[in-house]
């Protein structure tokens, strides 16, 4: 008979349950946190992050999620520190260079993004979104050519990611081929991106 494998807490009630036996546990406080995320309750989980670092200091992942929270507020600048501090913590964690080129971009200092991009995809090759960003950024330095590299090489990793086919439509038009961008932008359809609609009615005449 086989036997039922216990992967232990997974819902916020069971992680409350199993911290009330064991307050002092790093890594459940830190799975509370993540649980409460995907529940949407950001405060308390941004909570849960902190207090999963009081008890142990070195959880880059909970760095991470500190920055994604505040990503989400919109402060960039306290982004960027708690993906800095992942990054201290664990210099082989290709996560933390992916979130500060993204917060370079969103700053529009493409320069700076690509080098924390390419750090990441240093440590980590298949990182599909860290391929992605970097084509952004080389579409904002003007070399679409580069974005179209860039983001064929994350759909090699992942056939179905919309985002890099977009930004491949995106870097055809800026190449002034027209007829080269739609079928990316279809592509990009297919997955559920949502491409902009004014690019779409713009491309109708080339169908």
């Amino acid at each position: 008979m086989k036997k039922n494998i216990d992967y232990g807490p997974k819902t916020v009630a069971e992680l409350k349950q199993a911290l009330a036996e064991n307050p002092d546990s790093a890594a459940l406080m830190y799975n509370l946190g993540v649980s409460l995320v995907a529940e949407r309750n950001l405060e308390e989980a941004e909570k849960a992050f902190h207090e999963a670092l009081s008890i142990e200091p070195g959880i880059a992942e909970a760095y991470v999620q500190l920055g994604g929270l505040a990503m989400h507020r919109g402060d960039l600048d306290k982004c960027l520190e708690m993906n800095h501090k992942a990054a201290e913590l664990r210099p082989r964690f290709a996560v933390p260079w992916g979130n500060i080129g993204f917060v370079h971009m969103q700053r529009q200092d493409p320069d700076k993004a690509i080098k924390a991009l390419r750090r990441a995809l240093s440590l980590d090759p298949q990182f599909i979104q860290a391929h992605t960003t970097l084509g952004s950024a080389y579409m904002a330095l003007d070399d679409p050519d580069g974005c179209i590299m860039q983001c064929a090489k994350a759909i090699e990793i992942e056939p179905m990611f919309g985002p890099a086919y977009n930004n491949i439509g995106l870097a055809y038009l800026a190449k002034d081929e027209p007829t080269k961008a739609l079928p990316y932008f279809d592509k990009a359809m297919e997955t559920g991106f949502e491409v902009d609609s004014a690019i779409l009615e713009e491309l109708e005449q080339y169908r």
